[in-house]
């Protein structure tokens, strides 16, 4: 799959799908399998338009909307279904300021050839947003696209679903959210120096700074993750929160692996969030968290073995 953030002209037609995509949840996965079968039944280039940054963000400044993937992360997923393409409109004012015709005509028709496009009934586009899927399918006749309805159940489903992960990540209600995405929800971040206190814990830890700040974080707790380290699968613990019992004021995502000693400073991972142990808590003493962590492990290896079933 290739990324085009430019203004590149296709040659060859293409099939499109447009939308925002965050989280590429099941009911997105339905809509792009659709788009690539569509591509090789007609012989065209099967290609996701998508915007960045998010319309809000540009439109509504103030408006503090958090999201379930990072540009990258986006990437990341959708590369895995066989698109041909995929390309990252930048959002500007200058952008949402284009006519519907105009939108249609330089950047459907003359930069990536439509020749079908598959899009929601409710989709809106052009200048304040202002046409709708008929003026789709009347632009269609002038330019030579014809275009493909998702039904009002799929469109239910991929609404539905973004809000309900959403939703579920800020109650920490992983399974559902994971139920819904079809794969482990996942944060990415450096790992930079910490305090050290979990060494002092003998339950080390990589902290992760994640530079996006309108990456959607899950609610505080702690959670069994994985993640890839030099290309091997690692199973850890995470935390997210602000160690109340160390009377930490910042929240912090601090991972222990388990079985592994290595040094990951300046590291980019990936972590995949699998489930939710419990809340994070205020101890009375540092023996005391020493002995939840412990218990945190047993749960979590757990868990793990229940996974590999």
């Amino acid at each position: 799959m290739k990324t085009n953030t430019k203004n590149i002209k296709h040659k060859r037609p293409s099939v499109i799908t447009i939308g925002t995509f965050d989280g590429v949840h099941i009911g997105h996965q339905k809509i792009i399998k659709r788009l690539v079968e569509t591509g090789k039944k007609k012989d065209l280039r099967s290609i996701v338009l998508t915007f960045f940054p998010h319309p809000r963000m540009v439109l509504q400044p103030d408006f503090d909307i958090k999201l379930l993937h990072s540009i990258d992360e986006r990437q990341t997923v959708l590369s895995q279904f066989g698109l041909d393409e995929l390309v990252i409109k930048k959002f500007t004012k200058a952008f949402a300021d284009l006519s519907a015709q105009d939108y249609v005509k330089q950047i459907l028709v003359e930069e990536l050839n439509a020749k079908h496009i598959i899009i929601g009934y409710d989709h809106h586009f052009g200048k304040n947003r202002t046409a709708n899927i008929d003026d789709l399918k009347i632009f269609g006749k002038q330019y030579g696209f014809t275009v493909e309805e998702i039904s009002a159940q799929d469109i239910e489903d991929v609404a539905v679903s973004s809000t309900k992960i959403r939703q579920s990540l800020l109650k920490g209600d992983i399974e559902t959210a994971n139920s819904f995405l079809g794969y482990p929800y996942f944060i990415t971040g450096k790992v930079i120096k910490g305090k050290g206190i979990g060494k002092t814990l003998n339950f080390p830890t990589a902290n992760l700074d994640i530079k996006e700040t309108y990456k959607l974080i899950p609610k505080d707790g702690v959670y069994v993750v994985k993640s890839s380290i030099d290309d091997s699968p690692v199973y850890g613990m995470m935390n997210i929160g602000n160690n109340p019992t160390f009377k930490g004021n910042k929240q912090s995502i601090e991972v222990h692996f388990f079985d592994l000693d290595k040094n990951l400073y300046d590291k980019t991972l990936n972590i995949e969030i699998l489930y939710r142990l419990r809340d994070e808590r205020k101890f009375d003493s540092v023996e005391r968290l020493k002995e939840q962590l412990q218990n945190d492990e047993l749960n979590a290896l757990k868990l793990i073995s229940k996974h590999h079933e």
